[in-house]
């Protein structure tokens, strides 16, 4: 992925905290005649540890798809690959610069974790997996559900389930927040963002609002 250089985050806490509020990424990896790509939520591993601000590469991710996928038969052990997750995004109005000339952007956010993927044994080294993905899945967007009782229906259905273990090696990040703006332009931009009714957009604003904290304090309107 292109990035310029002000687009770039190195901020590992807000890395990690992007990929748990949006889970679901897209595993990339070769394919004959084209890449493989599959959409699937993926979770930090439970038993990993460590700091919350830990750089990405050298962490292990977790997900899982549908062994009938023709994904999961090319999916070998070591196999090179990219998962991709993209956060929050936005048109950005040219009108809100009330100048002109002016041109539309989109503000975004993605994150692309490069690295080796490796199948899990099938049974309940799988299932562990499905396991973690509820329950974290549940912890930032359920309802309190109580997976035990589920937990034969899980057996029955893990047979057909895939999962695996993505060793990070490397990441690139584009937060791309109209950072090339005027500071004056930025905050109408968010402010925009944070008016909208999607959820969405309103997550950019805040995310633009964090951004700027941490690159420099004194540019955030107290």
């Amino acid at each position: 992925m292109f990035v310029p250089d002000i687009y770039q985050n190195h901020d590992h806490a807000q890395l990690r905290n992007e990929i748990r509020r949006h889970p679901l990424a897209v595993l990339a990896g070769n394919g004959d005649p084209t890449p493989l790509l599959t959409h699937l939520p993926v979770i930090p591993h439970p038993d990993e540890g460590g700091a919350a601000d830990a750089p990405l590469p050298g962490s292990v991710l977790l997900g899982h798809m549908n062994r009938a996928n023709p994904h999961w038969a090319a999916l070998t052990d070591g196999s090179a690959a990219t998962l991709i997750f993209l956060g929050p995004h936005g048109y950005v109005k040219p009108a809100l610069y009330q100048t002109t000339p002016a041109a539309p952007t989109w503000d975004f956010v993605s994150i692309h974790a490069h690295g080796t993927a490796h199948p899990i044994p099938a049974g309940e080294e799988t299932l562990d997996v499905v396991r973690w993905t509820v329950d974290a899945l549940e912890r930032s967007f359920g309802s309190g559900w109580d997976p035990r009782p589920s937990l034969g229906y899980f057996r029955s259905i893990v047979p057909g389930v895939g999962a695996f273990r993505f060793e990070v090696t490397g990441v690139d990040t584009m937060y791309k927040l109209s950072q090339e703006q005027t500071a004056e332009r930025q905050d109408q931009v968010a402010a925009s963002f944070a008016a909208s009714e999607g959820g969405c957009m309103r997550e950019l604003a805040e995310l633009m609002r964090v951004v700027r904290h941490s690159a420099d304090p004194a540019d955030v309107p107290r």
